[in-house]
């Protein structure tokens, strides 16, 4: 279920979400990856445009709710993910969209 990368990605973090869908929602036992290059030994984590796990791992669970970034030593911060914790909330797959293309909606409670 991940989104892979496409050419104009391929120089710049990417934070990837499982399940797949956006807004992330955290009764969905939601997973973030940072993916990017550059290795490293730990991840830096960012929550809410604060320092929040300097040195975390390059996956993990999320447990509680806010926005996320991660940052690779190569390609810098990835764009934020916001994982919520609303009752309700109308979702589409996490993946680049262009005008014209079908998407499937879904509407979660």
């Amino acid at each position: 279920g991940w989104c892979p990368l496409s050419p104009a990605d391929a120089q710049t973090t990417q934070l990837l979400v499982e399940p797949p869908w956006i807004p992330a929602v955290l009764w969905d036992r939601v997973t973030l990856t940072c993916q990017g290059s550059g290795s490293t030994g730990a991840t830096p984590w960012y929550k809410d445009g604060r320092q929040w796990w300097p040195e975390g791992p390059n996956s993990f669970t999320v447990t509680e709710s806010g926005t996320y970034t991660c940052d690779r030593p190569d390609s810098g911060l990835s764009p934020p993910v916001t994982v919520s914790n609303d009752e309700l909330v109308l979702q589409v797959p996490a993946q680049p969209l262009l005008e014209g293309d079908t998407v499937t909606l879904r509407c979660r409670g």
